[in-house]
């Protein structure tokens, strides 16, 4: 062994390198100088025989010493750095490969940015972690870079190592962000690869990259490194008018389409495209809810992100696909809005859970990380690093993906540190309130809309959390609209009595108007008030009844204030109940098993679209008034939609009980002849037309406190809209 190399070693570092528990392998591997000695270069190449450096315009390779029989290789070198050179390895089973040597290549993440995300402001936090094609002095390859503050080592495995983590451990930064890096030259995209992290404790284990942009189609995937920049959008002009189809006086019908249950084996997000556009569009609908889009894995109750906040759905199609669907759509006139779920995740090994062998993702307290009611983690949300993660990955969906909007799933189980807890941990004041959590979601609607692109962020909330859609500056949560659940539960709850007996739960009926100007409503009837049964299956009566009842409903969604949303098995208006084994595709969706309810949605988008009355002022009290919501014996409403001009005026009539009224006497708000322009009893939706087919003028015959009146023929189980002429 050559006594000058020897001295030259730190035997106590390169103990840690063979071990494989160096958090700081450019200490020794790689190009050092060696004063007047020249360069000394250390590489660890456990399966190697031999080793050599093949030097840029040298022409014999210079053999490296084993230093170490672990596979530990060393030269001196009468050169000075810097220069290019190469590895020629020879393998113990005979085969020859030249491998770059990684540890050559300078730092690739600025400490700025590594400064950002330590403190929680990196706001494309997926530009700097993660995988990405990157050009080093001259040098293409792959950089990878992952949070994992608390690990002892962290390497990057995949087939261009075997999976052998004691090849390519990663560099920790020498700040104190706990990111760990490394740039592979001449690794390329497609490459698999995971991190395999040693804990403190000496447990090994392998974790799919959080800031993966895509993985296996698997149980327990690798990622896939991936470009993103090579899809070539021809949205522009969507992009460009994108606030106009979504501000607050515009219409929005949303169709809820739930991904997982279209069989995949046939349909994927490509395949998607032109055949969900065209069904959208020949139904009325402005926008569609896809639930979700993003990699995620089944756990406990429901689906939660598992592996890939920033990866697409694999079973699906590859990201690009996704690029194509969207893209499609925006060029169709469709807006895509996707379900974001930043409140769990799954509790597997695979995952974030217990990242680096700590809870750096979850709290480490199970009063806050563990969720008893969905058997999920939650974010600790008082970590920057975390807020981070999060925060990002609503810009990077919103920025990359072209979404135009975020559903944000579950914010209640956010905001709340009891929501489904017996046993919690109280915030600092001894309050339920998450203010991390608070803060969070704050942060994210504030940097969403910074952006200035048009974007929408939707609230799902269960919860009676004031300020939902009020602005931050003024101590609200900034989200442009909420989910209306309370609404649709009691009207839900209100429909599944017998008309008899509704009556009695008329006020659950009205309540609504209450507190229907409180936030910026939508109407959601989704998925989650279908789960034990289709909206046919909670609906008293024979057949004809309950269909009648859809229809009303249908006709009462579209004519009340607030923006809609639509599930794809209500939209069906079939019998059968909503299920995760049951399957969409496209030859059921275009045979239209009940052409009626079809025919109806569509009337009624186009009906709601065209008549400022329904949506110029939906969320405002000068676009509402009430004629008559006393009549809980007739459960029968009647109420106007209004907007700044009186011409538009629309008078709504509900007629909730199975009762057909041929003279019912309505007040009007002023005199003047009034024409009937819709009626959910009308034959082209299987009614029987029971109609007022002439124009109607008002007497003066005071009803309803108005002094003018007009007498009306009211269908059976129906809702009717007259226009003033």
């Amino acid at each position: 062994m050559n006594k000058k190399l020897y001295n030259l070693m730190d035997w106590a570092e390169i103990e840690a390198v063979t071990y494989s528990e160096e958090d700081h392998p450019k200490k020794l591997l790689g190009p050092h100088s060696a004063g007047r000695s020249g360069t000394i270069i250390q590489a660890f190449f456990p399966e190697a025989k031999s080793v050599s450096v093949k030097a840029d315009k040298v022409k014999e390779p210079y053999p490296m010493e084993m230093m170490d029989e672990s596979g530990y290789f060393a030269v001196l070198l009468r050169k000075k750095i810097p220069f290019h050179y190469v590895y020629e390895v020879e393998t113990k089973d005979g085969k020859k490969i030249t491998v770059e040597d990684p540890y050559a290549y300078p730092q690739v993440i600025h400490e700025r940015n590594s400064k950002k995300f330590r403190n929680g402001i990196l706001r494309y936090a997926w530009e700097t972690l993660g995988s990405h094609i990157v050009t080093v002095e001259g040098q293409e390859g792959v950089h990878f870079a992952v949070w994992a503050p608390d690990a002892m080592r962290v390497s990057v495995v995949g087939d261009f190592n075997d999976w052998d983590g004691r090849v390519y451990e990663m560099e920790k930064l020498p700040d104190e962000s706990g990111i760990f890096e490394i740039f592979i030259p001449g690794l390329k995209a497609g490459t698999l690869y995971k991190y395999e992290i040693k804990a403190g404790n000496g447990t090994v284990v392998l974790k799919t990259d959080p800031y993966g942009f895509f993985a296996e189609d698997s149980d327990d995937p690798a990622s896939i490194v991936t470009d993103l920049a090579s899809f070539n959008w021809t949205d522009e002009d969507w992009m460009a008018e994108r606030h106009m189809h979504q501000g607050s006086e515009s219409p929005m019908v949303i169709y809820e389409l739930k991904t997982d249950a279209f069989d995949e084996k046939k349909q994927g997000f490509k395949a998607m495209a032109e055949e969900l556009s065209r069904y959208l569009k020949d139904n009325g609908y402005t926008h569609v809810e896809l639930m979700p889009v993003m990699e995620h894995k089944a756990s406990g109750a429901a689906g939660y992100h598992t592996y890939g906040f920033y990866s697409p759905a694999a079973k699906y199609g590859k990201p690009d696909e996704l690029f194509h669907l969207i893209d499609h759509m925006h060029k169709e006139g469709i807006g895509v809005i996707l379900d974001w779920s930043p409140a769990h995740f799954d509790s597997r090994n695979g995952g974030l859970a217990r990242f680096d062998g700590s809870p750096i993702y979850e709290s480490p307290d199970p009063r806050r990380s563990f969720h008893p009611d969905e058997g999920t983690l939650t974010f600790d949300f008082s970590r920057p690093e975390v807020r981070n993660f999060l925060l990002s990955n609503a810009l990077f969906w919103t920025r990359i993906y072209h979404a135009d909007g975020l559903r944000v799933d579950n914010t209640a189980s956010m905001l709340y540190l009891d929501y489904g807890r017996n046993d919690f941990l109280p915030n600092i004041y001894g309050g339920k309130e998450n203010l991390e959590a608070v803060e969070l979601l704050q942060n994210i609607t504030n940097e969403v809309h910074k952006e200035k692109s048009g974007v929408i962020m939707i609230a799902e909330d269960n919860s009676a959390w004031p300020g939902m859609t009020t602005d931050t500056a003024e101590g609200g949560l900034g989200f442009d609209f909420k989910w209306n659940e309370s609404w649709r539960d009691d009207f839900l709850s209100y429909l599944s009595y017998d008309p008899f007996y509704r009556t009695d739960h008329y006020g659950e009926l009205c309540f609504s108007l209450v507190y229907a100007y409180a936030e910026r409503f939508m109407l959601p009837f989704t998925h989650d008030a279908f789960t034990d049964g289709s909206f046919l299956s909670k609906m008293p009566g024979n057949s004809e009844e309950k269909y009648s009842n859809l229809k009303a409903s249908l006709g009462f969604l579209f004519t009340y204030p607030g923006k809609k949303v639509i599930d794809a098995s209500l939209a069906l208006g079939d019998e059968e109940a909503w299920s995760p084994e049951r399957k969409l595709n496209w030859e059921l969706l275009k045979k239209n098993e009940n052409k009626e309810v079809h025919s109806l949605i569509k009337d009624l988008s186009l009906l709601y679209r065209e008549r400022p009355a329904l949506h110029e002022l939906s969320l405002e009290e000068a676009g509402f008034e009430w004629i008559n919501c006393i009549s809980a014996n007739e459960n029968i409403l009647v109420f106007m939609r209004k907007t700044k001009k009186e011409k538009d005026t629309l008078i709504v009539v509900v007629n909730f009980e199975n009762i057909p009224r041929k003279n019912y006497k309505i007040g009007v708000p002023m005199p003047g002849k009034f024409k009937e322009i819709f009626n959910t009893d009308a034959e082209k939706y299987g009614g029987f037309d029971f109609r007022n087919s002439h124009v109607l003028k008002s007497s003066e015959d005071e009803c309803d406190g108005r002094e003018n009146s007009i007498r009306i023929k009211v269908p059976p189980l129906s809702v009717i809209v007259f226009e003033v002429q």
